[in-house]
């Protein structure tokens, strides 16, 4: 039987990280929860990858966290899964959910905290604490109602139901659903053109979209000296593609 792991692979500037435990359909171990801040940590310490996507094993993305584990003393297993979030939230580079299957409760944590998510048609997605009497972390929370409003998420964390990618996309927890089979090589497709563009906009972007205020000066003067700006400027008067050096 394979061990649950979480497997990592860098080609072509994507880092890809693959949630592993396929006798419990990727359901997150306590083991996996711990090991997933450091394995981020070295990723985003690597200057060769320009964008990371997170996926599942098989036909699921991640059904959850390890039941199982649930039942370790304290509150041990909620907090561990907030660190890992936290760590995927404040990746450096950008980040893309690349959904199959299902997508639920601690699954659903995690694609959360990815910048983007595309699903293939047919993924369910759901955020359970209410089936086990958990209360769900104010973090997590809160960005989920920044991500599809408090509305949509009181729908979801209150009946704790699943729904599928038509109402995912609605409310904003998805942003493109693909056709079976076409999911792969849109991530693909879109992930080649996140790792071409200036890490430079991107890192500021991501932090601005956070709704941080103090670092208008920083991110103005780390324009001035990166040298993107001209080298974008000059690409396109030349017509031709930029080649930005910009490292986040």
């Amino acid at each position: 039987m394979d061990q649950p792991q979480l497997e990592q692979s860098v080609a072509d500037g994507v880092a890809t990280v693959v949630i592993s435990n396929p006798a419990k359909r990727n359901a997150m171990t306590a083991g996996m929860w711990r090991a997933l801040p450091g394995l981020l940590a070295a990723l985003a310490a690597d200057r060769g990858v320009r964008a990371l996507v997170l996926t599942g094993a098989g036909a699921t993305f991640c059904a959850g966290a390890d039941i199982s584990s649930l039942r370790e003393p304290g509150d041990e297993q909620q907090s561990l899964a907030v660190r890992a979030e936290e760590a995927l939230a404040a990746f450096p580079k950008p980040t893309l959910a690349a959904v199959r299957g299902y997508c639920v409760g601690g699954g659903s944590q995690l694609a959360a905290a990815c910048d983007l998510r595309f699903a293939e048609e047919g993924a369910r997605f759901g955020i359970t604490p209410a089936k086990l009497g958990i209360v769900y972390p104010a973090s997590s929370t809160r960005r989920l109602v920044s991500l599809v409003g408090p509305s949509a998420a009181k729908y979801l964390l209150f009946s704790g139901e699943l729904v599928g990618t038509e109402r995912a996309l609605r409310t904003g927890f998805v942003d493109e659903v693909l056709p079976a089979g076409g999911l792969d090589g849109r991530v693909r497709e879109f992930t080649s053109v996140l790792a071409s563009r200036s890490q430079l906009t991107q890192a500021a972007a991501k932090e601005f979209a956070t709704g941080r205020t103090d670092r208008d000066g920083y991110w103005a003067e780390q324009a001035r000296g990166s040298g993107d700006t001209a080298e974008g400027i000059a690409a396109f008067l030349e017509r031709r593609a930029p080649r930005f050096t910009y490292s986040a």
